[in-house]
Parts: C-alpha cells; structure tokens; sequence
C-alpha cells in the first residue's frame, strides 16, 4: 500500500475493491480501505473501471478532486487515530463525534486540517506541523 508509485497504490484500491465485491478475505489494511471505499460510492463506477482508474489526471486547477487523494486521507485518519498521534487527536474525534454525530463528516473535518497542515509543509518546504493541525481542529471543535 505505502509506495510513491502512483499507478501500484491505484492498483491496490482497485485490487481491494474487487476483492471486497467478491467477500474474498482481506488483510486489515484492506477492510479499512474497503470501509473507506463503501463510505463513497460516488468513486465504486471508477474502482471497476481498471484503466480510467489508473490512469486519469486530476488536477486541481480545473476543480478536480483526485479520489484517490481523498480516500487515502480517509486512512491516514484512521491510523492517526489507532495511534493517537498526534496525541490528543483522539480525544478531538470524539469531541467532534459528539458535535456533529457523523463520523464520515468528522473525518472530513479533520481531513480539511490534515490538508491545510501538508499544503503548509510543502510551500515552506518543512515537516509537517502538528501543533498547527491540532490547533486548527480544536477550531474545529469551538464553531
């Protein structure tokens, strides 16, 4: 799963997709992709088409999301969460659960931070910030 190559990461959500489809048994870091996957269905018509899937652009500047961006920070939070690092996110998923009682639009929240964070990062060419995504989530959970 954890590879710079752009067309092998695609390949293992297609690969999990299909392998959840057909209830074959998965690896723990496949059922939480298959999770993800289930929680947007608006991406399962591209999972099951192999070569659109690995091959289209998404570029930004035309107002393109790349899914595949999208559901892998889906996954990014659940690891963050597993671990609880940066410490105290947990304690902020929770706050966040109970304000907003959905825990796909929590995530979303976080997911708002943990790309601000990363954005940051690259434009100033340094690490990733925690104190800075931990501040602007517990934004999040003052509004």
């Amino acid at each position: 799963m954890y590879t710079q190559d752009r067309r092998k990461m695609r390949q293992f959500f297609v690969d999990v997709w299909i392998k959840h489809k057909n209830n074959a048994p998965m690896e723990a870091i496949e059922q939480i992709i298959a999770k993800v996957i289930e929680l947007h269905p608006e991406h399962h018509s591209l999972l099951e088409n192999e070569d659109k899937a690995l091959e289209q652009d998404y570029l930004p500047e035309m107002g393109q999301t790349n899914p595949f961006l999208h559901m892998s920070m889906h996954i990014a939070i659940h690891e963050q969460l597993s671990v609880d690092r940066p410490v105290g996110i947990r304690d902020i998923y929770q706050a966040l659960l109970q304000k907003l009682q959905d825990a796909h639009d929590v995530e979303h929240q976080i997911m708002d931070c943990l790309g601000e964070m990363m954005w940051q990062a690259q434009r100033t060419g340094g690490t990733p910030d925690e104190k800075l995504y931990l501040k602007c989530l517990k934004k999040r959970c003052k509004k």
